[in-house]
């Protein structure tokens, strides 16, 4: 016995029983009929009486018996019929054939219910009807060999007394039944379902039986035993679509196989395949599991050949998309197979912007390049409406989509440079394709269109300003339009462009201007009356973005003006103006951060501004806005206003620091050396220090209160460094606002930007007066070593004659000499021999404190 993965068989075994064939000797189709109706009429009464049958509920067994009687009446009247003729035994055959079918359903559905007996009864009625009908029959036989064949009509094979009779895949053995699904029994005598019960089975069988139908199939249409005609006769393809559609996994990876085979052996099959219902079944395979996945595209593709396909699949919705998804998949099968499907499908110009949509912009590209100028257009307009991301971006860049549309914009007409510039503007967002756009020459021609004054390209002017904007945006390449010198015509076109263009043209002046190789063009736009131009965009009220453009374009000019000569340029009302904006809740803080820079760049010293901005009353903003920062807040914000609140700390003017003190300014300095950036900390640091030169002379002395008669004031007010009694409000003192502890952070940090003013803060402590009481905290917070530290990287000179003024003062203690001598001294050896050299004279006075030269020494 040999065991092949080709068919189903069904087997009844029974014992002791033997089974006698039909005598084919009958002499005409009508004897047949009649004698196959009487033995049918008697099997049907006998499963009307079963009881098993009749109990059970399965609606599969009552539908094949009501379906067989149907059949069974039908037979009756052309028996009955007396117009019945030997021209007519092709009918009676078709009938008989019928009938078969409906007896094999009946035994398939009943075969864990009807007793084997009867079983085998109505297998040997079906075999002898399915033999006398020979139309449209095509019947799969294991051995070819007539004496097997004939031994197995007899039914009887004799072994251990038991009878093997071969029942649809039905394998009954000593009273029990076993269905044989996955294997092919090749014996003596056995024969396998017919083409016409493989297709019943795959209509209506279930889960178990399905697969066997499917496997038996695919041998049948693999070996080339199916023919064209019975593919269209049993409705194969729509019965295949329709599981497709119901099936679980494995059964639908066979139903794929059966297709491709059937799609690979005629067009035909292809052409039924491509209505629209089986094309949409089978997309939804797309997006299964990898098998499948792979097995739905390949078989898209054999069908891709159909113009109706190629005309109809990229319809469905979500198909290109998840082609594009394979293509991208790791398999690299499926994902050959997609790319091939998607070029199939890319002569449809609709299909490849959803390929482009979907991410695969290889067709979109490939227009642009060699489509007609319609077709570019269209690509062109896309592109420039698609919502990109910044990889989508530089994959167009790299695919080659830049190159061909800068060539429409140059040579093409009004309507292929209105479509090509504004993609180009699309894609100008990714910086290699700016450097794409600088090495295709278009720099000069936006220019030239920006400025230029014929009324045709005038509404080329916001794509081309918007492009300039992105070019001038890059700061490695914004160079270029720093060399081509156009910042002072731009300032011109300001007031005569739309706001649109506006907008794109101070976004490119702003980026010209941050360039740090562009000092020579802001000192032009200066000398050129830029900051008046721009004045008047500060009022604007409808369009944000131009009064923010305007603002940070004065902010980075007024960067570099000195003395009076801001002053010159604003007045009064301007000023008004800027801290209108600072003051409004509906102003951004990017807003109110250029505000404010341009009012910290007017000189400090200017009281006469000082005046101008208490009478604005705005000194309480600012506290206002430092008091509500968040984690979010831009940085140039808090640094901005740290930068102005210096005005307003100034020690020679302390009736202005008592008024600050009272708005709150040392707690949001504080706050700012907490959580500022390093330079808003700076800036914070620089005003604490002016505020503590004056704490020592507002202090008030415990010896004066010592001989007085007012009582004892509460020792949580006495401050051991100034030797008094301080307090925040009254003697700004740094040590009860609690400004030790973050200064000395930013000494113990890794940016070194702040440690000159925090050095400054530290030196305050350490007047003359008080210097003892101040080395001793210094000492007591840590602060020698960060100090040090400072001293060895020597990245600031001015923050290290500032720690070398802190050390000799700390080391005129002895017992702090001898605690940090060994250390310093090698700091100070190396400063001495490697430093700069106006260190050296107090380096010298530091060494000879610490008895490694004599005062005197000429050693420097």
């Amino acid at each position: 016995m040999s065991v092949k993965t080709k068919t189903l068989i069904i087997q009844v075994c029974t014992e002791q029983q033997s089974i006698t064939t039909t005598d084919d000797s009958m002499d005409s189709p009508q004897e047949h009929l009649s004698e196959f109706m009487e033995k049918l009429s008697s099997i049907l009464t006998d499963l009307k009486d079963d009881k098993r049958v009749v109990m059970i509920s399965n609606p599969h067994i009552q539908k094949a018996i009501a379906s067989l009687e149907v059949d069974f009446r039908r037979a009756e009247s052309v028996v009955k019929s007396s117009r019945i003729s030997s021209t007519h035994d092709e009918n009676i055959e078709q009938v008989i054939q019928t009938l078969a079918r409906g007896l094999g359903l009946v035994l398939f559905a009943s075969h864990d219910v009807v007793e084997s007996s009867k079983k085998a009864e109505i297998e040997v009625l079906r075999r002898d009807m399915m033999k006398m009908s020979s139309v449209n029959k095509t019947n799969l036989i294991l051995s070819s060999d007539e004496s097997e064949f004939s031994s197995y009509d007899r039914g009887v094979v004799d072994e251990d007394d038991r009878t093997t009779i071969d029942v649809d895949g039905i394998v009954e053995e000593d009273d029990r039944i076993a269905l044989d699904v996955d294997e092919i029994v090749e014996e003596d005598g056995k024969i396998t379902l017919d083409v016409d019960d493989v297709v019943v089975q795959i209509k209506y069988g279930d889960d178990e039986l399905l697969k066997c139908a499917l496997n038996g199939l695919k041998s049948l249409v693999l070996d080339g035993m199916i023919t064209k005609e019975g593919v269209h006769h049993e409705d194969m393809i729509p019965v295949l679509f329709s599981r497709l559609s119901s099936s679980k996994t494995d059964h639908r990876l066979i139903i794929l196989r059966i297709l491709q085979a059937l799609a690979a052996q005629d067009d035909e099959h292809k052409e039924k395949m491509a209505e629209m219902g089986n094309l949409s079944i089978l997309v939804k395979s797309l997006g299964h599991d990898l098998e499948e996945q792979k097995e739905a595209v390949g078989l898209l593709v054999s069908l891709s050949d159909v113009a109706a396909v190629r005309r109809r699949v990229g319809r469905i919705q979500g198909c290109i998309l998840m082609l594009v998804a394979i293509l991208n998949g790791d398999d690299q099968m499926s994902s050959h197979d997609a790319a091939n499907l998607l070029n199939a499908l890319s002569g449809n110009t609709q299909y490849a912007l959803h390929m482009a949509e979907a991410g695969y912009f290889k067709p979109l590209v490939h227009y642009l390049n060699q489509g007609s100028d319609m077709s570019k257009i269209l690509m062109a307009t896309a592109l420039s409406r698609m919502e990109l991301t910044d990889q989508n971006r530089a994959n167009l860049g790299q695919e080659g989509a830049v190159e061909p549309l800068v060539k429409m914009f140059t040579s093409g007409n009004l309507e292929a440079k209105q479509s090509s510039l504004n993609a180009l503007h699309n894609l100008s967002a990714s910086k290699a394709n700016v450097q794409r756009l600088i090495k295709s020459g278009i720099v000069a021609t936006l220019l030239q269109l920006l400025f230029s004054v014929t009324s045709v390209l005038m509404t080329l002017r916001e794509p081309a300003s918007a492009i300039l904007a992105k070019i001038a945006a890059q700061s490695e390449v914004g160079i270029v339009l720093v060399k081509q010198d156009v910042a002072q015509q731009m300032i011109s076109l300001l007031h005569l462009t739309s706001p649109v263009i506006q907008c794109h043209l101070l976004e490119a002046l702003n980026a010209i201007a941050a360039c740090p190789n562009a000092s020579k063009v802001r000192r032009k736009m200066k000398e050129n009356g830029a900051v008046r131009l721009l004045l008047p965009f500060l009022t604007e009220s409808r369009n944000t973005k131009i009064r923010n453009g305007a603002l940070n374009l004065i902010y980075v000019l007024s960067n570099d003006m000195q003395g009076g000569e801001l002053m010159e340029q604003l007045e009064q009302i301007h000023l008004n103006t800027l801290i209108n904006i600072i003051s409004s809740s509906s102003t951004t803080d990017d807003e109110k951060a250029a505000a404010v820079g341009i009012l910290s760049n007017f000189p400090v010293s200017d009281k006469n501004v000082t005046d101008m901005f208490m009478k604005a009353n705005l000194l309480p903003i600012l506290v206002s806005i430092l008091t509500s920062t968040t984690p979010t807040t831009p940085h140039l914000l808090a640094e901005n206003v740290s930068a102005v609140l210096i005005r307003f700390t100034l020690p020679s003017d302390k009736k202005l620091q008592h008024l600050s003190v009272e708005n709150g300014v040392i707690n949001v300095l504080v706050k700012l050396l907490t959580c500022g950036s390093i330079v808003a900390k700076s800036r914070a640091a620089t005003s604490l220090a002016q505020l503590s030169q004056n704490s020592l002379t507002l202090r008030k002395s415990r010896k004066t209160r010592w001989f007085s008669c007012a009582p004892p004031h509460p020792t949580d007010t006495f401050c051991q460094v100034h030797d008094g009694d301080c307090s925040i409000k009254t003697t700004f003192c740094l040590v009860k606002a609690g400004a030790m502890p973050p200064l000395v952070q930013i000494l113990q940090g890794n940016e070194r930007a702040a440690d000159e003013a925090a050095l400054s803060c530290l030196a305050t402590l350490q007047q003359d007066e008080i210097w003892e009481n101040g080395s001793n905290l210094l000492v007591k917070m840590s602060c020698v070593q960060p100090i040090m530290k400072i001293l060895e990287e020597g990245i600031s000179l001015k923050a290290q004659e500032k720690s070398l003024w802190i050390l000799e003062r700390i080391f005129r203690v002895e017992a702090y000499r001898v605690e940090y001598g060994e250390y310093a001294q090698v700091v100070l050896i190396d400063l001495a021999q490697n430093g700069n050299s106006l260190l050296k004279p107090t380096v010298a006075k530091l060494l000879a404190q610490l008895e490694l030269l004599q005062q005197q020494s000429s050693y420097f």
